[in-house]
């Protein structure tokens, strides 16, 4: 629970820092601005409460890494991924964007520091206890904290526990290791697709290289 708190919140940060001219840069997200992907983590942070508050009976059915699951790479296709930058742009300006973010993600932020993680929750007709619930999200958070900083030089990046505890969870839904001479961040990036490795990359992953990239959804 702590790495959620500690990934979530310099997410929040890095976003409330943004001046408004990065809002219609581009993400790390294939076809997303900052404001869509800015967008995209006001409905992840309602989808956090509505989960934390929906008690679900019977022995867990997934922890944080079979949470996860593996599916193809977005075409844009997808009604909420076409939905996000539509609802994105109604914001009209980035302040009335950040602040949606910072009511609903510091409600959010609140209400995982006072679950019990032991507790059992259920989402997408899956159940799992609080802490396992939260550990999943660690990966999310991290990713998107590297899809927002992408293409702005100069963003923060995210916390080394919350890289560490992301490729951690990675290679658990890998079901193996990436090299030790991968950098977490590095890792995250090559291993869910964000970027491509090199020649060198290549040859180092062996055969996790047929593999990868690890989508999840």
């Amino acid at each position: 629970m702590d790495h959620f708190s500690r990934s979530w919140t310099a997410l929040l940060a890095a976003v409330a820092d943004l001046p408004d001219e990065d809002f219609a840069r581009p993400s790390g997200c294939a076809g997303w601005l900052v404001r869509d992907l800015v967008c995209h983590l006001v409905i992840d942070a309602q989808d956090v409460l509505i989960t934390l508050v929906t008690p679900a009976d019977g022995e867990p059915t997934v922890d944080a890494a079979t949470y996860w699951k593996l599916v193809d790479p977005p075409t844009g296709d997808d009604p909420l991924d076409a939905l996000i930058p539509r609802l994105a742009a109604a914001y009209e300006e980035p302040r009335l964007l950040t602040f949606h973010l910072d009511d609903v993600g510091s409600a959010a932020g609140r209400a995982a520091r006072l679950a019990d993680p032991a507790a059992r929750v259920g989402t997408q007709d899956e159940v799992l206890t609080v802490g396992d619930y939260l550990a999943a999200y660690v990966i999310e958070w991290t990713l998107h904290h590297l899809d927002l900083i992408a293409h702005l030089p100069e963003g923060p990046e995210p916390p080394a526990e919350s890289l560490a505890a992301a490729r951690a969870l990675l290679e658990r839904i890998a079901g193996s290791p990436f090299p030790a001479s991968f950098s977490d961040r590095d890792a995250l990036l090559v291993g869910t697709g964000r970027r491509a490795p090199t020649g060198a990359e290549q040859a180092e992953l062996g055969d996790l290289a047929a593999r990868v990239p690890f989508v999840l959804g």
